[in-house]
């Protein structure tokens, strides 16, 4: 499970006293063929009705049934610890060749942590304090300025905790009216700096998640630097990434209540071999 057996069940006690409101809210975004993803190597999700009560049963019992078309990581998800590497190995040293094949992870899926992503979950709500809907483009977010939106919430970050970084751009992307260009959307996302991989491992958070698409900023930082922090956190030190969380909501509600921890609710489906994950993450407030 990585950095996520940093939560105990003294963990989740503590974090279901946080329960006050019994309020709840969803983070994910609309699973539908208008989502964020290009339809090229990751496809959104297309739902299909297979049956709309055509039946003829004893009693007149009809029913509707569908299936879904998507990629696992289509829209909100969790990244496995199998979904990001270098050098030929990933988490707890297991060598990518023989380990992941056609049919799936055999090693590090998501189902390693299906029962546990469960926890104290805390906004750090940076579009928020900079007084902005949405950070510019290719905004880099250093652990600096997480360390400022820490102090002005009056949270600290600790052990087991799983930290949500709002940076604006989902909710963005849908008041413009479901708009996921590759270049502004995708490359040109706000998001944390490789400079935060120290900064979440030294704080030993349990998981990260943004309202981005890749909770890192995906424009490079450096010469031939592609994804740093996925590989840092994930390969080396084990912290599952969420992407694509809306958390519109959930700021208005943390502002309106003056808080910005909650009892977090999330786990993966149990899909066996996946690298990914579909999500609805509850925030119990």
């Amino acid at each position: 499970m990585g950095a996520l057996n940093f939560v105990t069940p003294e963990h989740i006690v503590a974090a279901a006293s946080l329960v006050r409101e019994g309020r709840v809210v969803s983070l994910a975004m609309p699973f539908n063929s208008q989502g964020p993803m290009p339809d090229e190597g990751r496809y959104n999700p297309k739902l299909t009705m297979v049956h709309i009560g055509e039946q003829l049963l004893p009693g007149g019992f009809q029913y509707a049934d569908d299936t879904l078309y998507m990629s696992l990581q289509a829209a909100t998800q969790w990244d496995a610890l199998s979904h990001a590497f270098y050098d030929g190995f990933m988490w707890n040293g297991h060598p990518v060749a023989g380990s992941i094949t056609k049919e799936g992870a055999q090693l590090n899926s998501v189902t390693s942590f299906a029962s546990g992503v469960v926890g104290r979950g805390v906004l750090l709500d940076v579009a928020r304090h900079l007084e902005v809907d949405c950070l510019e483009d290719l905004t880099a977010i250093t652990p600096e300025t997480l360390d400022s939106v820490a102090d002005a919430e009056g949270v600290t970050i600790g052990t087991g905790d799983i930290v949500l970084v709002r940076t604006g751009r989902v909710g963005r992307a849908i008041r413009e009216g479901n708009s996921y260009s590759l270049e502004g959307f995708t490359y040109a996302a706000p998001g944390l700096s490789v400079k935060c991989a120290d900064w979440l491992v030294t704080h030993e958070i349990a998981a990260v998640a943004a309202d981005n698409v890749a909770v890192e900023i995906t424009s490079p930082e450096g010469a031939d630097m592609m994804m740093p922090l996925h590989m840092i956190c994930q390969r080396d030190a084990g912290i599952p990434f969420g992407e694509l969380f809306d958390l519109e909501a959930l700021s208005a509600a943390c502002a309106e209540l003056a808080r910005w921890e909650f009892l977090l609710v999330a786990p993966p489906l149990p899909i066996t071999g996946a690298v990914g994950s579909p999500v609805n993450p509850l925030a119990i407030l």
